[in-house]
């Protein structure tokens, strides 16, 4: 390296605001956080696989230390140039020091990084991993231009979780970049034509992808992406040119394209832990520059790491720079990346106290509901942690809505056909609750049906394909022994285990898959489904493909096709709910009647008036008003596999309308509009495993059957 090499730059002060590397016109400021550190180097690089730096400036910490923080100004430094640091202090894990100047660090605000050199291995231990560390790029958001968003309100959303890379990796996708940002835009029509109003993304940020292992000849390696690296960074594979720096531009431009056309984009996100594991894994990043801020310690021995995650370590998530870090980058998603909301994995860490124990009012869940910025985003739970805390009901705020296990659990049951009681109430009586908007979970808290967010599957579990075609978990291909994964899946196979070629299996199949959907669908709350389940796209039986960056994860497009009927029943299903305001209410039922005298909601079981809330009942029906100027509708579910008749009520002056029968094949299963059918019997025979809706639609004309 060259002495002209050394000094290229200008070296001058900085400030401590904003961390991260923020460029300008001049040059661009560096600052970390790292308030036990002796010193701190900073490395510049010209490309993103140099292995040695072409200027290294060492911060003094007289001129380049303000309270906490190490910063600089790097004057003639543009955007794109290439940066780490190493930062010199004591190494004493059992005070909760970690420092080691061997290592190469990224800037936890780093908006960009690239891994071209990456050998996670080297990244634990004692030695130097300057040939084989990660690099952090400057990037220059300022020139994005300023998001516009959409804002919907909470109860009219249709959420679909989905994965960046697995929705477009396979081969059938036909778009010019799998697997990346670029690849979901061009199937973004798929998505508007299916009519979702909101995407959940797995997550985003960069994680580990690079720690492979062999199964059966197959590469297994970090699919899902809950081990974050980098938290202000899009994941680079998921870009088409990462190492030019083109991060957070690639990431806008899908956000921005998914906003044209009225979709809102929901992230995933994982501050409940990082992954640089416990004691014995890398250091790069928190662990290097401030070990016993940044993450949760055992007290007695300060070695070690308190692990609520199940993941190796906790991220001290209410200390102040915790808290800090939370909220500069979530509003960073927010204000520059055009995000709608989050998704918080392991939500309940986040409401743990320095010692760990639950907060009444924990400072980063408050200020997460309360800030300006934030005000207008959508903010989910997954309201448990690994060490059993479960607050599904109780999650602290007002606004945070929570994933529902329960609509999930009970659901299944109900739409396998089983019997008996849950909760201390019968299935039935349970599935009617959920159906509500789950009051008797959340109503006493002062939360709202938009507050659950209800679901039949996710990504973490059987894909609602398997739950109608495997009795038991299938995840050999995990090399785990199929220890892995829930053994409890509440699935039936209805004959044999996995596919078959039996007509009138596979059409009984389709018919379930259509209740699961119907019950969603027809539910107060916010309703999310999963990547592929509206053309059954299936796992092969496996629930936890954590690992399985393949086929068995991956969209295949073929499936579009070949069950284009169901993709159709599943369009025009979300068409219906977002037509009828009665099935997305912002408030719970009353009981109370309208100017026509027709309460919000009465329960039925084959006779008027009379549910049967038995353990042994199958089955249920229920009557919602519609607002001034929108429909009456009338459900019938019935869950036993033999055809039963129920009686409909009976609105003067409004006919009822025959729009849904899941027993029907297609197109008959699900009536586009203006092809909805005058219904004028008294009774109606509904099929044994059918979910049937009627509108009295009074302002159309239907053909009478």
């Amino acid at each position: 390296m060259t002495a002209a090499a050394q000094t290229r730059f200008v070296v001058m002060t900085g400030h401590q605001y904003p961390l991260g590397a923020t460029p300008d016109a001049a040059g661009v400021n560096f600052s970390i956080f790292s308030p036990q550190a002796n010193s701190v180097d900073l490395l510049l690089f010209d490309e993103h696989d140099d292995t040695v730096p072409t200027q290294v400036i060492t911060l003094d910490g007289r001129i380049h230390k303000t309270f906490q923080f190490w910063h600089v100004y790097v004057q003639g430094a543009k955007a794109g140039i290439h940066y780490a640091y190493r930062v010199h202090g004591a190494n004493d894990p059992a005070r909760g020091h970690r420092f080691n100047s061997n290592k190469v660090l990224i800037d936890p605000y780093s908006k960009g990084n690239t891994k071209a050199l990456w050998q996670r291995g080297d990244a634990c231990g004692s030695k130097d991993n300057l040939a084989t560390s990660l690099r952090s790029v400057v990037i220059d958001s300022s020139k994005l231009k300023k998001p516009k968003f959409i804002k919907r309100p909470m109860n009219e959303s249709i959420i679909y979780e989905m994965h960046v890379g697995g929705f477009t990796r396979s081969p059938t996708s036909g778009v010019a970049h799998p697997g990346t940002f670029s690849g979901v835009i061009e199937k973004i029509p798929y998505l508007k034509d299916l009519g979702v109003t909101a995407v959940e993304l797995l997550p985003v940020f960069e994680f580990d992808n690079t720690e492979k292992r062999m199964v059966d000849g197959k590469e297994l390696t970090n699919y899902w992406g809950y081990s974050t690296m980098a938290y202000f960074a899009p994941h680079p594979p998921y870009c088409v040119s990462p190492e030019s720096g083109s991060h957070a531009q690639e990431f806008r431009s899908m956000v921005d394209a998914f906003h044209a056309e009225g979709i809102e984009v929901i992230l995933d996100v994982v501050f409940n832990h990082t992954d640089e594991g416990n004691h014995e894994g890398p250091v790069y990043s928190f662990k290097g520059m401030a070990n016993n801020a940044y993450y949760y310690l055992m007290p007695n021995d300060r070695t070690y790491y308190n692990d609520y995650t199940g993941c190796g370590n906790t991220f001290n998530v209410n200390h102040p720079i915790g808290e800090k870090f939370i909220l500069d980058c979530l509003r960073y998603w927010v204000q520059v990346m055009g995000v709608d909301g989050f998704r918080f994995d392991e939500g309940s860490v986040l409401s743990r106290g320095e010692d760990g124990a639950p907060l009444k009012h924990p400072p980063v869940l408050w200020q997460i509901e309360l800030d300006d910025v934030l005000v207008d985003t959508k903010v989910i739970a997954e309201a448990w942690d690994a060490a059993g805390l479960y607050q599904v009901g109780h999650f602290p705020g007002a606004r945070w809505a929570d994933w529902n296990g329960k609509f999930r659990d009970h659901v299944r049951q109900f739409v396998r056909g089983d019997t008996g009681t849950v909760d201390g109430g019968s299935i039935v009586g349970a599935v009617a609750s959920r159906i509500c908007g789950s009051p008797d979970v959340y109503q006493w808290s002062h939360h709202l049906p938009q507050n659950s967010v209800n679901f039949v599957d996710c990504h973490d579990g059987f894909t609602l394909n398997d739950l109608v075609c495997y009795n038991e978990k299938h995840n050999e291909a995990n090399g785990e022994g199929n220890r892995d994964g829930i053994n409890d899946n509440l699935s039936c196979n209805y004959g044999p285990e996995g596919p078959s070629d039996d007509p009138g299996l596979e059409r009984l199949r389709d018919r379930q898959v259509k209740n699961f959907a119907a019950v969603l669908m027809l539910s107060q709350g916010v309703p999310m489904m999963l990547m592929g389940d509206e053309v059954r796209r299936t796992q092969h039986g496996n629930n936890n493909a954590y690992c399985q960056d393949n086929e068995i994860s991956w969209f295949d497009w073929r499936l579009v096709e070949k069950n284009a009927h169901l993709f159709r029943f599943w369009k025009w299903l979300i068409f219906y709910r977002k037509r009828y305001t009665a099935v997305h209410r912002s408030r719970y039922f009353t009981g109370e009647t309208d100017a026509r005298g027709v309460p919000d909601i009465v329960w039925h079981g084959t006779q008027l008036g009379q549910p049967d809330w038995s353990p042994q009942s199958r089955v249920l029906s229920f009557t919602l008003a519609g607002d001034v100027g929108h429909s009456d509708v009338h459900v019938i579910m019935n869950m036993y596999w033999e055809p039963i008749q129920f009686a409909l009520p009976q609105i003067p002056d409004h006919p009822w309308h025959r729009i849904i029968d899941t027993a029907l094949e297609s197109p008959l299963d699900i009536l586009e509009p203006g092809q909805e059918r005058v219904y004028a019997s008294p009774n109606y025979l509904a099929q044994g495993r059918s979910v049937v809706v009627l509108s009295t639609l009074s302002a159309q004309i239907g053909k009478q059957v």
